[in-house]
């Protein structure tokens, strides 16, 4: 931290330690880095929902845990000039995730476009044209005529209705 580069970035294990929990190693950056460094907790566990990772989430977390890392790494070396980092390109800022079957970095400012932020979802859904389909297979009574393709549905009630078609 005593060079120009002052980022840093700690990677943990939720079950490392008993004690050196998050929150420990979060309050002991803050008070030693006063004036020098900031911080702040980003859980990435806390992004998702479901149960306990499987072995297949635990190698493609690591894969692209390794990928993420050596982007920044070449990012930082393109940018770096003359004791300082410039990153104020557009896609200085990304997010790593599966495109058509390949693992490609997202800038966020392209990202923003693409987001239905009330909804939490990405505004063109690449499923959508399927659910007919899926309805068919599933044996629900739906009225091909009045079923638009593409449309997104949110349903606000907590209960369906197979004679609704949903």
């Amino acid at each position: 931290m005593k060079t120009d580069i002052q980022r840093g970035l700690v990677l943990r294990n939720e079950k490392c330690h008993e004690h050196y929990t998050t929150e420990f190693l979060y309050n002991l950056y803050s008070s030693e880095g006063k004036g020098i460094f900031d911080c702040r907790i980003n859980v990435l566990g806390h992004l998702q929902q479901g149960g306990a990772p499987t072995p297949f989430d635990r190698n493609y977390g690591t894969k692209l845990g390794v990928k993420a890392v050596l982007w920044m790494s070449e990012k930082l070396q393109q940018v770096y000039s003359k004791g300082r980092v410039f990153a104020n390109s557009g896609d200085s800022a990304c997010v790593i995730g599966l495109r058509k079957k390949v693992v490609a970095f997202s800038p966020v400012t392209e990202l923003k476009k693409v987001t239905d932020f009330e909804h939490r979802l990405p505004q063109e859904q690449w499923w959508l044209n399927l659910r007919l389909m899926l309805k068919m297979l599933a044996n629900y009574q739906i009225s091909l005529t009045e079923y638009i393709s593409g449309q997104m549905e949110h349903v606000t009630r907590r209960t369906l209705s197979i004679e609704k078609g949903f």
